[in-house]
């Protein structure tokens, strides 16, 4: 209390301005028309201005959610559209069956939103990593999606983080088909351009043209159908010519990923088991 008094008796002269200013301006703008319209004006620009950043903070972080919550949103309405064209191009069966039939499909599958923490496009073995993990439900041979289409496999897995091997890799294969075709091969990047890969071992009956979509086949475990690769751009005749190599340019943009998802297939375990029985029983065949 006794330092308090000290301040005050020390600096009161200055207390004192600071009170007169205060209660000038108050009378000021108060009694004053113009100098009061001045006054609201200009405080109400400034506390719009205060209310502006504070908005554009609060929506800057929050864009992590919202790419999250957009990327899995694509790929459903992505899933659900392929579903759709199927349904439809079948309308002689029964509709409501196929439906129940589809929407059971797709519950098989499960998304778990990662983000990309290292990648590259500019190597022959690109790998990409992802800031999920075997305590997040990544096992290896998940495969790996964005909103705009298919991204890779997961190729190693730690606790915590994930290493992808994307379709930019030598060593990747992914059983792919052409939309409303039918016709299924396999895409492979052969370097060079990161927007560009090759559909190989395309039969020769097989019917198609430039500007078809290209799309997983759902022939592997890996992702299931419908999931978007990109567009035929160019067609090539195989080297032994018993097949077509189709030139696809890819609908992910690989120097610009950020947000992917994890596919995790819910009955994937069985359909291995299945198939590890099945290799067993002919190993045994063989030996006999």
């Amino acid at each position: 209390m006794r330092n308090l008094l000290e301040f005050l008796s020390k600096y009161y002269h200055w207390l004192l301005f600071l009170v007169l200013e205060v209660v000038s301006f108050v009378l000021l703008f108060q009694y004053n028309s113009y100098q009061g319209s001045v006054w609201f004006s200009t405080s109400n620009a400034v506390v719009g201005k205060v209310y502006e950043v504070d908005a554009a903070i609060e929506s800057f972080f929050s864009l992590t959610m919202v790419n999250e919550n957009l990327t899995q949103r694509n790929f459903y309405l992505e899933r659900q559209v392929n579903q759709l064209r199927r349904l439809y191009a079948d309308m002689t069966r029964d509709t409501t069956a196929a439906e129940r039939a589809e929407l059971e499909f797709l519950g098989r599958y499960e998304l778990i939103p990662a983000k990309v923490v290292s990648n590259s496009i500019d190597r022959a073995d690109n790998l990409m990593t992802i800031d999920r993990g075997r305590k997040d439900g990544v096992e290896v041979d998940m495969g790996v999606a964005c909103g705009n289409g298919v991204v890779g496999v997961v190729y190693l897995v730690s606790d915590h983080y994930s290493v992808v091997m994307p379709v930019l890799n030598y060593h990747s294969r992914i059983s792919c088909s052409i939309r409303h075709r039918g016709y299924f091969g396999y895409l492979k990047w052969s370097g060079g351009d990161a927007s560009i890969a090759y559909v190989e071992d395309v039969p020769r009956h097989a019917k198609f043209k430039r500007g078809d979509w290209v799309e997983t086949s759902g022939y592997s475990s890996i992702f299931p159908p419908g999931v978007l690769v990109g567009k035929i751009v160019e067609v090539y005749n195989s080297r032994d010519g018993l097949s077509y190599k189709l030139k696809v340019h890819l609908s992910t943009d690989f120097g610009n990923v950020r947000d992917v998802c994890v596919i995790s297939d819910k009955g994937i375990a069985e359909r291995t088991r299945l198939m590890e029985a099945a290799r067993d029983s002919m190993r045994q065949g063989n030996k006999e």
